[in-house]
């Protein structure tokens, strides 16, 4: 296995029908991933979009994935992609949306429940293991009785819009902590008590 690559997939749904929803507020963070390692995602036979290359000069290698599966079914290129690139599961980092957390507000762990989260569930499963890293990004609740599917699939509100580059730069940044920091001191910087 590969110590100082890193796997990070931004999960979401595939196709521009889906691209602004806060269910694909992972692949937005991967987006931002990229533009600051440089390049272009390519198509990989893992049926993920994916772009490798290095966190800063001399800083860990990493792979940049995007799922093109629905998020359901995004365990497959997860483990297909870790299987390749020789890549422990401890160094898995599945950045999702998460509306057991408000609006603008980011956690990270390792490990644990998939509370519900059908992307995380295929994963844990593809994997064999749910001790792989996740960089959760707060979507809030849906209102009144709004189903959480029907919530989840629809775009950010134009309020949300205005602070949502903030909370994908701060969620970007908190998978750079995990690479270079390490979990624990990613916790301690990203966890507002």
């Amino acid at each position: 296995m590969s110590s100082d690559t890193w796997l990070v997939a931004g999960l979401g749904n595939p196709g521009p029908g889906y691209a602004h929803n806060r269910h694909n507020v992972g692949q937005m963070v991967l987006d931002e991933l990229s533009s600051r390692v440089g390049g272009k995602f390519k198509s990989h036979s893992s049926r993920a979009q994916i772009l490798e290359g290095r966190m800063g000069i001399g800083g860990p290698r990493l792979v940049l994935a995007k799922p093109m599966t629905y998020m359901n079914l995004s365990g497959g290129p997860v483990a297909n992609l870790a299987k390749f690139f020789g890549i422990d599961p401890a160094h898995v980092i599945a950045v999702h949306d998460e509306i057991d957390i408000d609006f603008d507000t980011i956690k990270l762990k390792i490990g644990g429940g998939e509370g519900g989260h059908n992307g995380l569930r295929d994963i844990s499963k593809a994997l064999g293991t749910k001790d792989y890293i996740r960089v959760r990004v707060g979507v809030g609740r849906p209102p009144g009785r709004m189903d959480t599917a029907d919530y989840v699939l629809k775009d950010f509100s134009k309020d949300e819009k205005n602070d949502l580059p903030f909370l994908i730069d701060t969620a970007a940044d908190a998978v750079e902590a995990i690479m270079s920091l390490g979990l624990d001191a990613a916790q301690r910087k990203f966890h507002i008590a």
